[in-house]
């Protein structure tokens, strides 16, 4: 499932930085603007718990298989990106092709490195990118006004009439320096037309503190600055050290990693919090396949059937599915494997209707 966050910030805040925590791929990351011209694109697997406890109890001949998730690195944007300044429209078409947006904020001082605006204020940062792409998402909302008026004038064009009902609330909203994200549509079909439009602002955000060390586990003012000004967003905000993140990367053991992050003040990673986080922002859930042969995750959309999540193993399986059989993960585990949980009738057969949840050890039976 090929879908993707894309990191997004001015110059020199720590995404490459972070980037390269994230990921095996290596973006240039040095103290100056512009030095990642082409976006970087990294899998990364996604942390997950359950997996280990699996496979401890299964053994499998084959393994342990995460599953994982897409990270775009984007190139830094500045003021005028909308008009094209500063490679801005190479930059903003990146964006548009990504799922979601991680806006990385520079929430530390550093004297060596320099800041492209000339001193740290994180929540000018977030309102300079969010300006720019608002100005780009207020010119292709525009532009589709002008179709719809004429379809929806000339022929009686239902759906034109719709698309145009919604484009006019965009309108106002961004025309007030407001994210499409912000604006409430009446119902399904309105929502149906505004996926159609693929606006940069309407894309689902989680905003990244960038800290120093001494801020990683409780955060800083430029932390508390930037909540307050995106508390009525329905945004995540998620504090990292960039720089701590790199040093804690480069250990060899999950055993000096972890004692690293106890000496610090924290249980878990950033990063690790932060690939769960942007998994989730993509709207993605996990289900399971467990035997002796291997210990498998998968992606799916929330919200899929059944069928639908057989169809990410095979489409073999989707096309022919009969039913699936489904342990709770918990089960699974407090009973000791599938032998013991089919005894004590925690097996459920579910058919093509059965919305499937995440943490679903699931088999599939199909026949083609």
């Amino acid at each position: 499932m090929s879908l993707q966050c894309g990191i997004v910030g001015l110059p020199n805040v720590g995404k490459s930085t972070l980037f390269n925590c994230l990921s095996n791929a290596k973006a240039q990351s040095a103290n100056f603007p512009f030095c990642t011209i082409e976006p970087n694109v990294g899998v990364i697997t996604v942390p997950d718990e359950r997996l280990i406890k699996l496979g401890e109890l299964c053994k499998p001949e084959r393994g342990v298989i995460p599953t994982t998730v897409e990270i775009v690195d984007i190139a830094g944007l500045v003021k005028g990106a909308s008009k094209g300044e500063g490679l801005g429209n190479k930059f903003l078409a990146n964006i548009r092709e990504t799922d979601a947006i991680i806006h990385v904020l520079r929430c530390f001082d550093d004297e060596n490195v320099v800041h492209v605006d000339g001193s740290v204020n994180p929540v000018r940062d977030k309102e300079i990118i969010d300006a720019e792409l608002q100005l780009k998402d207020l010119e292709t909302v525009e532009s589709r006004i002008q179709k719809c008026e004429k379809a929806a004038k000339a022929g009686g064009d239902k759906q034109a009439k719709l698309q145009l009902e919604v484009l006019v609330k965009y309108r106002e909203a961004l025309s007030q320096g407001k994210n499409a994200r912000t604006v409430e549509l009446d119902n399904k079909d309105q929502e149906a037309a505004a996926r159609d439009l693929f606006l940069l602002t309407n894309k689902p955000v989680m905003y990244v503190c960038n800290v120093d060390e001494a801020s990683a586990v409780k955060g800083n003012a430029y932390v508390d600055q930037v909540r307050e000004a995106v508390k009525d967003e329905d945004a995540q905000v998620l504090v990292l050290a960039a720089k701590i993140e790199s040093e804690i990367a480069e250990l060899e053991t999950y055993e000096e990693r972890q004692m690293f992050l106890e000496e610090i003040g924290l249980q878990e990673s950033g990063v690790n919090r932060l690939i769960k986080a942007a998994y989730a922002l993509l709207n993605l859930r996990t289900f399971l396949t467990a035997g002796s042969d291997e210990v498998r995750a998968w992606t799916f959309k929330a919200g899929a059937k059944a069928p639908q999540c057989a169809g990410v193993i095979h489409t073999d399986f989707e096309r022919g599915f009969i039913r699936a059989e489904v342990i709770k993960y918990a089960d699974f585990i407090e009973l000791g494997g599938e032998a013991q949980c089919r005894a004590a009738g925690k097996l459920a057969t579910e058919g093509k209707d059965y919305i499937v949840q995440d943490g679903d050890i699931m088999h599939f039976l199909f026949n083609v």
